[in-house]
């Protein structure tokens, strides 16, 4: 089993309310027990394409994403079923509870993060965790503390590991 909650040091300010340090086994019976978690896929994945597989592959187990940034062209390249939506509007939406979701059967328990820029992310969560109530979750390889929940800081070839393990464990 991957380690991912060793390392958690972060270069901003702590809040009140940071996030858990989590491993991959739990990120998977947290997804598998959510009654409809959301995948938020950044840019980022389009510089990896290992990355953009492992995004397909938590899809392909009945997960919901949306696809941010210029994510949505690799989803399509592929043939991957994905909505696009910038993600500082969807933020905006995941905060309302009006909201019915990206397939109009309503809003989610469960937001899970993949492939974004730590700066960029980091604000997006700031206001989830201010704001809403919502369970976040970052599969990113930084630690980011603004998350309910996150990995360590991991080096590339753990974080494909960790990936795997999640995917393996859906």
């Amino acid at each position: 089993m991957v380690d991912t909650t060793k390392n958690t040091l972060i270069y901003t300010t702590w809040g009140t309310k940071t996030a858990k340090p989590v491993n991959p086994a739990t990120v998977s019976k947290m997804i598998s027990k959510a009654k409809r978690p959301l995948l938020i896929v950044g840019s980022e994945v389009m510089k990896n394409e290992t990355l953009l597989d492992k995004a397909i592959a938590i899809a392909s187990k009945g997960v919901a994403v949306a696809a941010t940034g210029h994510s949505i062209k690799g989803f399509l390249d592929k043939g991957a079923d994905a909505k696009y939506f910038n993600i500082h509007s969807l933020a905006h939406y995941l905060g309302d509870a009006k909201w019915t979701g990206l397939d109009g059967q309503g809003g989610y328990d469960l937001i899970v993060f993949l492939g974004h820029k730590k700066y960029y992310l980091n604000q997006v969560l700031s206001g989830l965790k201010n704001f809403t109530d919502l369970r976040t979750v970052t599969l990113e390889r930084h630690f980011m503390q603004n998350a309910s929940f996150s990995f360590g800081n991991l080096k590339p070839e753990v974080h494909i590991e960790a990936l795997n393990e999640v995917i393996e464990n859906l």
